[in-house]
């Protein structure tokens, strides 16, 4: 992934630099910025670099105004009541956890601490004890453990090992205070990636989350990780996996955008063949997201994720006018894949919305004729 990253990066520099195109006996001709037919994301409202939002796939409001009460007075509780009054089984919940576990990893990587320096993310640390039969603390605190494992030592070093074992044992205390609960399983889910689970061992863990939450996005993500080649599976495993998982969706569900997700987990380095993008395989996977996205809730938390994937999959196919139709849905967030696998998300969720806006006008579209 490293070198496609590169290559889309190298490919497209002039996008970014010259974001504007025309449409020119058939093909797109970069113009200068001020022509008359210059191609301008700004004309479609979408926000500027600058401020698109890198923390979340979409809005949450209300964890934000959380995240920020908790960031600057260091009082949990504003955080422990608002994962208290968020349904547990849900989508929403996990991310809640995930965002507040990332908040205070990312702290304590700010501030580490030292002898007059308090080491950031001191709220979770005051919650756990304060509160410790808290089921939405300890959820919390497993996924920051875990997120430290990834972010500050290498898979199959022993400071990785004992830092997952820890998250090991605080996903077991988080599982017994709330017996139906799948967070405690899905963080686990992670640590059976990181600690390599025998398959049968991980197959156990799946199936307590199927017993508590057996349409859960977020729960099918995390474990297509575990089944994907570069872990412990193959591109085989993940593709059964992904294709279970969309054959038993139920209606509204999102599992049906399962196949396009490790398409993505298995792109080869290089692309030599010309038109994979638009091949049967990438074309069928792109279909179920695009099927998924259409029968969902609008308010389905993993909307937007899926939203996401398709912008990066329908620019790749040149299908200008379904990937700026996912845009006006996802503008102005873009913490979600692909973009996050890049070290300034931002710029790479801009890249691929200049590409966007270009091809559409390069194609007769215009901000007039996008329906919103």
């Amino acid at each position: 992934m490293t070198i496609l990253w590169v290559l889309i990066s190298v490919a497209m520099i002039g996008f970014v630099l010259l974001p504007v195109i025309r449409r020119r006996r058939g093909v797109i001709e970069q113009v200068p910025p001020g022509h008359p037919d210059a191609a301008d994301p700004a004309n479609y409202g979408f926000a500027p670099q600058e401020e698109l939002d890198v923390r979340m796939p979409g809005p949450d409001q209300d964890l934000l105004d959380v995240l920020d009460v908790v960031q600057h007075t260091q009082d949990y509780r504003a955080a422990a009541q608002l994962l208290a009054g968020t349904a547990a089984a849900g989508e929403l919940r996990w991310q809640r956890v995930q965002a507040f576990a990332g908040a205070a990893s990312l702290e304590l990587a700010q501030r580490p601490g030292g002898v007059d320096q308090t080491p950031g993310g001191q709220w979770l640390r005051v919650w756990r004890a304060e509160n410790p039969k808290d089921a939405g603390g300890a959820a919390v605190h497993a996924e920051f453990l875990v997120q430290q494992a990834w972010r500050t030592s290498t898979p199959g070093t022993d400071d990785f090992r004992i830092i997952m074992e820890e998250a090991l044992s605080a996903c077991e205390d988080a599982a017994l205070l709330a017996p139906g609960d799948p967070i405690p399983y899905l963080v686990e889910l992670s640590v059976a990636r990181g600690l390599a689970y025998p398959q049968a061992e991980f197959e156990q863990l799946w199936l307590k989350i199927l017993d508590r939450a057996p349409a859960h996005m977020g729960a099918h993500l995390a474990a297509l990780h575990y089944w994907c080649e570069k872990w412990h599976g193959s591109r085989e495993l993940a593709n059964s996996f992904a294709e279970a998982a969309a054959a038993r969706a139920p209606q509204g569900s999102l599992l049906a955008a399962m196949p396009l997700f490790a398409v993505f987990e298995h792109l080869p380095e290089v692309n030599l063949v010309r038109g994979f993008y638009q091949s049967e395989v990438v074309t069928k996977a792109m279909h179920g997201a695009l099927f998924a996205v259409h029968a969902a809730r609008s308010d389905d938390p993993m909307l937007a994720h899926v939203r996401h994937l398709l912008v990066f999959f329908l620019v790749r196919g040149e299908r200008w006018a379904e990937a700026m139709s996912q845009l006006v849905h996802i503008d102005g967030h873009v913490g979600a894949l692909p973009w996050t696998l890049s070290p300034d998300p931002a710029a790479e969720f801009a890249v691929y919305r200049a590409l966007a806006v270009a091809g559409y006008e390069a194609n007769g579209g215009s901000p007039a004729s996008l329906p919103h």
